[in-house]
């Protein structure tokens, strides 16, 4: 199974991403997709199997990949001030992977209806989810 998470500005929440996935018993290839540099380094301390950055990583991985995690900036154009462009937005929006998209408040958009929680609970539920759809 090959993961992709996606990951701008510092990386952080790609970092908690794959330091949660890594402390599970899943067995897969996780890949870092980085908008920066910056966001590259931090998943691939967290363990990431291969990291890449900018717009040409992010199209060519999502092609690649079973799933693709991140947050729900990730298929919005122009969101996470400017990282994610149109084509790393339709990369991923068109990609044939599955999408666990995790709710941010600095994404340029809200889904009306879920409740703001802390990330560690949307990160729970990212790998029971993760679990539930490799089967």
């Amino acid at each position: 199974m090959k993961i992709l998470v996606i990951d701008g500005m510092g990386g952080g929440m790609g970092k908690a991403i794959i330091e949660q996935i890594k402390g599970e018993d899943i067995a897969c290839e996780i890949g870092a997709a980085g908008t920066n540099v910056a966001a590259t380094a931090a998943m691939l301390k967290a363990g990431a199997s291969f990291g890449a950055t900018g717009e040409n990583a992010v199209i060519y991985n999502c092609k690649k990949a079973d799933f693709i995690i991140g947050a729900m900036g990730i298929i919005f154009a122009n969101s996470m001030h400017g990282e994610i462009s149109p084509a790393m937005a339709s990369a991923v929006s068109s990609s044939e992977a599955y999408k666990l998209l995790i709710p941010f408040a600095k994404c340029s958009g809200k889904v009306v209806g879920i409740a703001e929680r802390p990330l560690k609970y949307y990160l729970n539920e990212m790998v029971e989810r993760l679990k539930a759809e490799r089967l």
